[in-house]
């Protein structure tokens, strides 16, 4: 019997994710779970081991850099969600690497599931997809050499790994994927905010962010694990845009100070290494996400998720 027809018949499946404790794996653990499916989670430290296993998922020590854990898991599972990225280095100055590394962890499922049409989803974005316009499901990353395109390329192989018989899709998240904890992007620039006694946008501020809570992102993953075809490209995105002009109105108002236009030229002074995010228009559509996959955001908007305050209860760091 396939995974495909376990899938069919509602029956539970046992599912190796990657990036288990993290921002979005702590959301996808419990989904799974609550769904009857069995998770083996992977934990690099004592703490992710200890929060995985009070989540009720079976505990897998070790890294993306260790191969030969990571094919093991994959061959002792029904499907991988693989969540995991070197985010720490990539955001430190070596993209590259954290891109690379990432490349040596999806050849390794690719090789412990080729032949068995088990589900492999990735995690992976849509920034660059298509500035300026409406990015659908249909765009796909350009790959030009550069180290963003390493991790394009990286996905455009999981979508081949369809002809070696494995349902893989990916699922390209926007890059706000909010909810209360969030210590992403909004929360930088909530910090930013404070630091500069000002919350600011870039040049009119009607470019516009594409977002997703991470209890609706997680219930994309499980169902692009559950019945995604071979070969899929899923958008995670509940909003195809918000404009950061009306996110810094609601981070002023929270925080006491002016919405305020910064000038592009001055973009990376203000935000820091936000400036070279905070000027992106990049909406995105999930309309052939959704209907395939039933597939319903339920819960708040990014505005609405940030007028509940999430964000400025402890001040963040700016970085």
């Amino acid at each position: 019997m396939t995974v495909t027809d376990i899938d069919f018949l509602g029956l539970p499946m046992r599912i190796f994710v990657t990036g288990a404790s993290g921002w979005i794996g702590s959301a996808v653990v419990p989904e799974l779970i609550d769904a009857g499916h069995r998770v083996l989670g992977l934990a690099r430290s004592d703490a992710s081991a200890t929060a995985l296993a009070e989540a009720g998922a079976e505990v897998v020590r070790g890294t993306v850099d260790d191969l030969d854990v990571l094919r093991e898991a994959a061959a002792a599972s029904d499907g991988v969600i693989h969540l995991a990225f070197k985010h720490d280095i990539a955001f430190s100055g070596d993209f590259q690497g954290a891109a690379e590394a990432d490349r040596r962890a999806v050849d390794t499922f690719g090789e412990a599931l080729a032949g068995t049409d088990r589900p492999f989803v990735l995690a992976s974005g849509v920034a660059g997809l298509a500035p300026g316009r409406l990015a659908t499901e249909r765009d796909m990353p350009t790959v030009d050499g550069s180290p963003l395109s390493v991790r394009a390329a990286t996905s455009l192989a999981v979508l081949d790994l369809a002809s070696h018989d494995i349902r893989s899709s990916v699922v390209r998240l926007s890059p706000t994927c909010h909810g209360d904890g969030d210590n992403g992007f909004m929360a930088a620039l909530v910090a930013v905010a404070r630091d500069k006694g000002v919350s600011g946008y870039v040049g009119d501020g009607t470019n516009r962010w594409p977002a997703v809570h991470r209890f609706d992102a997680a219930r994309l993953f499980r169902l692009a694990v559950e019945k995604a075809p071979a070969g899929s490209v899923l958008h995670g995105a509940a909003e195809e845009g918000v404009a950061l002009r009306e996110v810094a109105e609601v981070i002023g108002r929270h925080l006491g100070v002016p919405a305020t236009s910064v000038a592009p030229e001055a973009a990376a002074e203000h935000f820091g290494w936000l400036g070279g995010f905070v000027g992106f228009d990049a909406p995105v559509s999930s309309a052939l996400t959704r209907d395939p996959l039933d597939w319903q955001p339920t819960h708040p908007g990014l505005l609405d998720d940030l007028d509940k305050g999430h964000y400025f209860h402890t001040p963040a760091t700016a970085g």
